[in-house]
């Protein structure tokens, strides 16, 4: 019995279901067929890509700067910040109390040593000095009647006409008139000095500050500022160096050469040459540093008392050291090191740090003339082929030669 003809709904079901399954077989197919050409094509596209980055992937040469590794004597110099001081710095009073009638300077001026800077009202002890040098008059005149005495009683002791006790007499009179004379002395001496302090002058040559009492002012003994006055020529700068340099220093001070020291400010292009002038007799347990001192001639005041300074000191030298810049000194876990070209291909050397003078480091682990990449280093590894081109101020140099020559034709 035939199922389609009893249910017809059902037939038609099925053949819809057949359909349908022939048209995906039969896209899936045309898919396939369409991707397999596409596929050919791409593949020699990706051999070729393949084949241009391979150069890319071995490298080339790494393209350095080297410099040599010098020989030379280099200075052991110690670098610290220190302050301008001036090795005088008085607050100018008055030694009696008195009325200012002049001032003989302007503020801020420069004085030398001795100039007259103010003038006070004396009167007083004017008349008491004329009154001293009166009474000095006076008791002279008593002591010269008193060795006439003494020399009439001298005479007639001798003829027998007095006692020798008149004799004594008289001598005791010319010894007291004698005491009286020099306490009158003294007492004109004590009025010129009291006279003397109306006239203030400067102790040392240097500047003038500020003028704190002006004419007409009264001012107290050994209380009134007047003045502060400040010696720049020659000026000091204090400084501090690490209690490291003691040793240092000290052989330095034993060998018997001068040690060197030199003072820049920031805006100064050549340092000032000075001597080092004082060593404190301690080292601050607090900061581990030791207080040093050194006087710098200043004729033109390029140093300003209260000014911040450079300071550079040379305590000795290393000679015939191998000098290197730190620019091709590496640091790693393992220590510093250098890559040095040999044969045209960076080699890795050990080296150690003995010493950093600015720019420059001396180190041991490298020998004289050897040569040390300075830039570039950090795409290089043992072994790695170089090429060297000229660092950026002699390749700008050589660039400007032609221009310069074609200006002076």
């Amino acid at each position: 019995m035939d199922m389609n003809s009893h249910f017809p709904a059902f037939a038609s079901r099925q053949s819809t279901w057949l359909t349908c399954l022939s048209l995906v077989l039969l896209a899936a197919c045309s898919k396939q067929e369409a991707a397999a050409p596409a596929a050919a094509a791409s593949a020699p596209a990706t051999a070729a890509s393949g084949a241009a980055s391979a150069p890319a992937q071995t490298g080339g040469p790494v393209s350095v700067v080297t410099v040599k590794a010098l020989k030379r004597d280099v200075p052991i110099s110690v670098k610290a910040v220190g302050s301008v001081v001036s090795l005088a710095n008085v607050d100018i009073r008055p030694q009696l109390t008195s009325t200012i009638m002049k001032v003989h300077f302007k503020e801020g001026q420069f004085v030398k040593e001795g100039d007259l800077l103010f003038s006070l009202d004396t009167r007083t002890d004017e008349a008491n000095l004329l009154k001293a040098k009166a009474q000095l008059a006076k008791d002279q005149s008593a002591l010269n009647d008193a060795k006439r005495q003494l020399q009439r009683s001298q005479d007639l002791v001798a003829k027998n006409f007095v006692s020798a006790a008149a004799l004594d007499t008289a001598q005791l009179q010319v010894e007291s008139q004698a005491a009286t004379v020099a306490a009158d002395a003294a007492a004109v001496q004590a009025a010129q000095v009291a006279v003397s302090y109306g006239r203030i002058t400067a102790p040392f040559s240097g500047r003038l500050g500020a003028l704190n009492s002006q004419i007409g002012s009264v001012v107290q003994a050994n209380i009134t500022v007047l003045v502060n006055l400040v010696k720049v020529n020659p000026i000091a700068v204090s400084f501090s160096v690490p209690q490291s340099e003691w040793n240092n220093l000290m052989a330095a001070q034993k060998s018997g050469a001068k040690v060197k020291i030199r003072a820049a400010l920031p805006d100064q292009k050549e340092p000032m040459q000075g001597r080092l002038e004082f060593i404190d007799n301690n080292i601050d347990a607090n900061s581990g540093t030791l207080k040093l001192k050194a006087v710098f001639d200043n004729p033109d005041s390029k140093l300003w008392v209260g000014q911040f300074a450079n300071m550079s000191m040379d305590v000795g030298a290393l000679p015939g050291a191998i000098v290197v810049p730190q620019a091709a000194i590496v640091q790693t876990v393992r220590g510093s090191i250098v890559y040095a070209v040999v044969d045209g291909k960076a080699a890795l050397k050990p080296v150690k740090i003995l010493y950093s003078a600015g720019p420059d480091a001396v180190v041991s682990g490298v020998e004289e003339g050897m040569v040390v990449v300075t830039d570039g280093k950090q795409n290089l590894r043992p072994g790695s082929s170089v090429v060297e081109r000229q660092p950026p101020a002699a390749a700008k140099a050589e660039a400007s030669a032609p221009a310069k020559a074609d200006a002076a034709k």
